[in-house]
C-alpha cells in the first residue's frame, strides 16, 4: 500500500510538473519551436555554452523546457529505483518472498526483473529458481549502485541544464522555478539504518566522475588557486612597495597601507575565483555581502569615523612612522598604523593605542617631523656677577658642543631681572633626535664652568626688613 501510495505520488508529481511547464511555455512564446541542444544528453558543456549563446529568450525556454523533461524522466528513473531498493530491504528483514506487484507496480516490476535477469546470466541465481534471501540482498545492492549511477548521470543533466538557465536568466527569463526544481531533486539520500547500502552509495559516489572524482578535481582547483593567488598577491605588494618608494609623496604610512590593501585584493579576488572553481555562485555571496555591509555600517559607526579619520592621516601626512608625537594627551614614537587605530610606544616602554578618530580629532603635535629643533634653556646669575663673563661662558659652553648645529646660530642673551637672579636665555639648535642629549649636556657643563669661574647661581630668596616702632614715654 505504502508502495502504491509513493508511485501515485510520483505520477501526480509528474503530470502536474509537465502541465506547468507546458502552460509556462505556451504563456510567453509560441509552442512551434523546437529544442536543438537536448537531442544530445552527452553534449560537452563548452559545447553546449556556445550552442544556446545565439539563441533568443524564447529558444532557450524551449531549450529549458526539454532538458527539465530530461531531468524529470532521471529524476523518476532514480525514485521508482529507490521504492525498488526499499521494497527489496523490506523483503529481505521479513525474509520471504514478496507478492506479485500489482499492475500499480509495472514500472517498480521492470526495475527488479531487469536486475534478476542480469543476476542470473551471471550465475547469481538459477534460471527459474524463486529468489533466496542472498539473491534478495545482492539484488538490493545492485539496485543501490544503480541508483548511485543513476544520481551521476542526474547530476550530468543538471550542469547542462544550468548551462542553459544561465544563458535564458541573462536574455530576461524566469528561471525561478526551473532552479527551485533542480535545488529540489538534488543530493543524495543515505539509508543510514543499513550499513551495506550505506557504504556502496558513499563508494559509488566517490568513485563517480560525476560525484567524488569530480569534486576531489574541483577541491584541487580550488587549492592550487588560493596558493597562486596567494604568490601574486606577494608579487603584487611587492611591485606596489616599489612603485610607492620611487614617489616623494607617499609616507611610509602610507606605502605599508597600499601595500597591505594590494594584497588583500589579490587574496580576495583569488578567493571568489576558487569558489567558482568549487561551482559555487558567487554572485548570491556578493550580493549578501553588500546587503551586510548596511547593517554593519548602522552597527559600526565609530569604527567607520576611526576608519575615515585613518583614511583622512594617510592623506595629509600629520605623521610617520618612527615619528614622536604628542596626541590626545600621549607623547609617544609611532610604531604602526592602521585604518582604526594608531600605536604609540612613549618614553617609558608603554604601548599605547589610540583610536584614530582621537587622533584626527585633537591638536596633532609632532616632534620629530621637522629636520631641526631649539633647545630652550634659562640660566641665572646673582646681581653681584659679571654679566659680560657669564655670556662669554654661556657662548663657549654652546657653541663648543658638537651636536649644537651652526646654522641657524645659537642665541645667547640677557632676558630679565628676575626677582632673586639675572636671566640668560640659552637657545641652541639641534637635530629632534639630539634635543635631549644636548639639554642634558648643556645643563652640567654650565653648572661646572659656573662653580669653576666663580659665578653664582642663586637661590630664590626673599630680605626682610623689621622695623621697631618708637613708643613715647609716659
Amino acid at each position: 500500500m505504502k508502495l502504491f501510495v509513493t508511485c501515485n505520488w510520483l505520477l501526480w508529481s509528474a503530470i502536474a510538473l509537465s502541465t506547468f511547464s507546458n502552460a509556462t511555455f505556451a504563456k510567453d512564446c509560441p509552442s512551434d519551436i523546437n529544442a536543438v541542444t537536448a537531442a544530445d544528453v552527452r553534449i560537452p558543456l563548452e559545447v553546449l555554452s556556445h550552442r544556446v549563446k545565439p539563441l533568443t529568450k524564447c529558444e532557450l525556454q524551449a531549450e529549458a523546457e526539454a532538458w527539465l523533461l530530461l531531468l524529470k524522466e532521471k529524476v523518476t528513473e532514480i525514485s521508482n529505483a529507490e521504492v525498488a531498493a526499499i521494497y527489496k530491504k523490506q523483503e529481505q528483514q521479513a525474509g520471504k518472498q514478496a507478492e506479485q506487484a500489482s499492475a500499480q507496480h509495472a514500472a517498480i516490476q521492470e526495475a527488479i526483473k531487469a536486475i534478476e535477469s542480469k543476476a542470473r546470466e551471471q550465475g547469481q541465481a538459477g534460471p527459474g529458481s524463486e529468489p533466496t534471501r542472498q539473491d534478495t540482498a545482492e539484488i538490493k545492492t545492485a539496485l543501490v549502485k544503480h541508483v548511485t549511477n543513476l544520481m551521476s548521470e542526474r547530476t550530468a543533466l543538471i550542469d547542462r541544464f544550468n548551462v542553459v538557465l544561465d544563458q535564458w536568466n541573462v536574455k530576461g527569463g524566469d528561471t525561478g522555478e526551473y532552479v527551485s526544481y533542480i535545488r529540489a531533486v538534488s543530493g543524495i539520500k543515505v539509508d543510514v539504518t543499513d550499513a551495506n547500502a550505506t557504504w556502496t552509495t558513499i563508494t559509488g559516489w566517490l568513485l563517480s566522475p560525476e560525484g567524488g572524482f569530480r569534486w576531489a578535481v574541483n577541491i584541487i582547483q580550488f587549492i592550487v588557486i588560493v596558493i597562486v593567488f596567494y604568490l601574486l598577491s606577494i608579487v603584487a605588494g611587492k611591485a606596489a612597495q616599489k612603485a610607492a618608494s620611487r614617489s616623494k609623496n607617499f609616507s611610509l604610512l602610507l606605502s605599508e597601507f597600499m601595500v597591505l590593501s594590494v594584497r588583500r585584493l589579490v587574496l580576495f579576488i583569488g578567493f571568489f575565483v576558487g569558489l567558482s572553481a568549487l561551482e559555487i555562485n558567487v554572485g548570491p555571496v556578493l550580493a549578501v555581502i553588500g546587503a551586510a555591509g548596511f547593517v554593519i555600517a548602522f552597527a559600526l559607526q565609530n569604527s567607520l569615523s576611526n576608519f575615515a579619520s585613518g583614511i583622512l592621516m594617510l592623506i595629509y601626512r600629520p605623521f610617520d612612522t618612527a615619528d614622536t608625537i604628542k596626541v590626545a594627551g600621549i607623547l609617544g614614537k609611532v610604531e604602526s598604523m592602521n585604518l582604526l587605530s594608531t600605536q604609540l610606544r612613549t618614553p617609558d616602554n608603554q604601548l599605547v593605542i589610540v583610536p584614530n578618530n582621537s587622533v584626527w580629532g585633537d591638536v596633532i603635535t609632532n616632534v620629530t617631523g621637522i629636520t631641526q629643533r631649539r633647545v630652550d634653556l634659562i640660566f641665572g646669575i646673582g646681581y653681584d656677577d659679571d654679566i659680560d663673563k657669564a655670556q662669554k661662558i654661556l657662548e663657549d659652553i654652546v657653541n663648543g658642543h658638537e651636536l649644537v648645529l651652526k646654522e641657524p646660530p645659537a642665541i645667547v642673551k640677557l632676558h630679565e631681572l628676575g626677582d632673586s637672579s639675572v636671566n640668560f636665555v640659552c637657545r641652541p639648535w639641534v637635530k629632534p633626535e639630539d634635543y635631549w642629549n644636548v639639554y642634558w649636556d648643556i645643563t652640567r657643563a654650565v653648572k661646572r664652568r659656573f662653580d669653576t669661574e666663580g659665578v653664582s647661581i642663586p637661590f630664590p630668596q626673599r630680605d626682610v626688613h623689621i622695623y621697631q616702632e618708637k613708643t613715647s614715654p609716659a
